[in-house]
């Protein structure tokens, strides 16, 4: 077999890109190391505790490469505001907190709208976030901010987001 070089890049990038469209496949490091902004949506998001309804403000990620990056290179969020990722399945699910200087509350939802469990992200950590239950939204807030506002597991999150899901069981 003669080696040809530019045969080799082509072999070589489309093993990347077969890797890359793997399920369950880690997406290497973003070359640019700036914060994604996403819109800002325009309902907020209401979550029904013991303690009354808290709402707050939250950007959706509802498309792969949003949920990728998240909210990498963020070094500040307000209290009220959060990350809603809009899974496309119900599904195991796994985060990590690589290149993410904010500590976060993670609230792992069901396609029900209840919150199913809350875990800590440490900031730039690579460990596995996973509550070990399917689920099919994750809200990614400042942590200490579910406890401060006494959100527990069991509670109801609404938004039109998670309402279509749960309007539909």
């Amino acid at each position: 077999m003669i080696f040809n070089i530019r045969t080799a890049f082509a072999a070589a990038a489309l093993c990347l890109a077969v890797l890359a469209a793997a399920p369950g496949a880690r997406v290497p490091a973003f070359a640019d190391a700036r914060a994604m902004k996403l819109p800002v949506d325009k309902t907020p998001l209401v979550a029904v505790t013991a303690g009354g309804e808290k709402s707050f403000t939250v950007e959706i990620a509802d498309e792969e490469r949003e949920q990728q990056r998240g909210l990498m290179y963020r070094d500040e969020m307000a209290d009220g505001h959060g990350m809603l990722f809009v899974l496309n399945e119900t599904r195991q699910s796994a985060f990590w907190m690589e290149n993410t200087p904010l500590p976060l509350d993670l609230l792992f939802i069901g396609e029900d709208g209840r919150v199913r469990a809350i875990l800590k992200g440490k900031p730039y950590s690579r460990a596995s976030i996973s509550p070990g239950v399917p689920v099919r939204f994750v809200l990614e807030l400042k942590e200490g901010v579910a406890a401060r506002q006494g959100i527990a597991p069991g509670d109801r999150l609404r938004h039109p987001a998670i309402d279509a899901i749960a309007g539909a069981q």
